[in-house]
C-alpha cells in the first residue's frame, strides 16, 4: 500500500468514528424537534474523559483495567483488514476474514470479563446478556462473509470488497440487498443500539451493554467509548461498500464517495432510533435470528 493511502486509511478510522455519532445524535435530535449537542460533541467528550483521572476498585484486578485496553486494540487492529471506500486494506491475506470476526470477539470476551471481574451480580447479568446475543449475531456476519466470498472468489476482505464487487451486483443483487439488511441489524446489537439498547439511558432491567461498564471512568470509560465506535465505523465500512461499490479513477472521488455514505449510514441510524423503540428483552433474539435467516437465504440465493 502507498504509504500515501496507508495515512488516510489511519485518518479515517481515527477521526470519522466519533463523528458518526455526532451526525446519530443530531439526527435524533431533529426528530425530537430539538437543536441537540453540537456536531463534534463526541470528541469534547472523549477529550473530557481522557483528562480525567482513574479510580479503580480495590475488589478488581488486572482483568478490569485490561477490558478497555484490549477493546481498543482490537478495534485498531480489525481496522488495518478493512479496505475503505475502493481502496485495499493496510492488512490482506487469504482468510484475514476470520481474524477480523475474532478480533471483533476477543474485545468483546475482555469487556465481559471486565465485568465480571467486577464482582457485581447487576454487571455480571449484562455481561450473559451481551454474551448470549453475540452468539446470535456472529453467524449473521459470517454467513454474510460467505455470501461476498461466494460472489468474489476470494478469501481476503480486500478482495471481497474490492473492484470485483460491482460486477457482481447484476447476479447477486437480492442476496446483497439481504445481506446488507442483516448487517444493518448486526451494526445495531453490535453497537448497543436501539432497538437493542440504549446508550443514552441506564434502565437497570434493560440494559445490556452500558451495565457492563459502570464502574469505568475516565482514561477507561474513553477507550470504551471510542472502540465502540469504531466499531460501528468498521461494520459500517463493510456495508456501505456493498451497497455504493464504487470504483472511480481519481481515489480521491472513491474515499469522498465513501465518506459521503458513512455519513448517510450514520442518518439512517439515527432515523431508526428515531422511529423505534428498544425493544424487550425476550423479543431481541426474535430479531437477531431474522438477520441469521436473511443472511442464510443470501447464501442459498447465491448458490442456486
Amino acid at each position: 500500500m502507498p504509504p500515501v493511502d496507508f495515512i488516510v486509511h489511519g485518518a479515517l478510522v481515527l477521526l470519522l468514528p466519533p463523528l458518526l455519532l455526532g451526525v446519530i445524535t443530531k439526527v435524533k435530535a431533529a426528530f425530537a424537534g430539538r437543536v441537540g449537542a453540537p456536531l463534534l460533541q463526541p470528541y469534547h467528550d472523549l477529550i473530557k474523559l481522557l483528562r480525567k483521572s482513574s479510580v479503580f476498585s480495590r475488589t478488581t484486578t488486572w482483568v478490569f483495567r485490561a477490558g478497555p485496553v484490549v477493546g481498543l486494540a482490537t478495534a485498531l487492529l480489525a481496522a488495518l483488514l478493512i479496505p475503505l471506500g475502493d481502496r485495499a486494506a493496510p492488512v490482506s491475506f487469504e482468510g484475514d476474514l476470520v481474524l477480523f470476526a475474532y478480533l471483533l470477539g476477543l474485545g468483546r470476551f475482555f469487556t465481559v470479563a471486565a465485568a465480571l471481574d467486577t464482582g457485581s451480580a447487576f454487571e455480571g447479568m449484562g455481561g450473559a446478556r451481551e454474551a448470549t446475543f453475540s452468539c446470535l449475531t456472529e453467524p449473521a456476519l459470517f454467513l454474510c462473509l460467505l455470501v461476498l466470498v461466494r460472489a468474489s472468489g476470494s478469501l481476503s476482505l480486500s478482495g471481497m470488497l474490492g473492484p470485483s464487487l460491482a460486477g457482481s451486483w447484476p447476479h447477486a443483487a437480492a442476496s446483497f440487498i439481504a445481506v446488507v439488511a442483516s448487517l444493518l441489524i448486526v451494526i445495531l446489537a453490535e453497537t448497543s443500539r436501539i432497538p437493542f439498547d440504549d446508550p443514552s439511558t441506564h434502565l437497570e432491567l434493560t440494559m445490556i451493554h452500558e451495565v457492563m461498564v459502570l464502574d469505568h471512568g475516565g482514561p477507561a470509560l474513553g477507550m470504551i467509548l471510542y472502540g465502540a465506535a469504531i466499531k460501528l465505523f468498521l461494520l459500517g465500512a463493510i456495508v456501505v461498500r456493498i451497497a455504493v461499490p464504487y470504483d472511480g479513477v481519481d481515489p480521491w472521488s472513491g474515499r469522498a464517495v465513501f465518506v459521503g455514505g458513512m455519513l448517510l449510514l450514520a442518518v439512517v441510524i439515527g432515523v431508526v432510533e428515531s422511529v423505534m423503540a428498544r425493544l424487550r428483552l425476550l423479543q431481541i433474539p426474535s430479531l437477531l435470528v431474522t438477520a441469521c435467516v436473511l443472511s442464510a437465504f443470501a447464501v442459498v440465493l447465491l448458490a442456486r
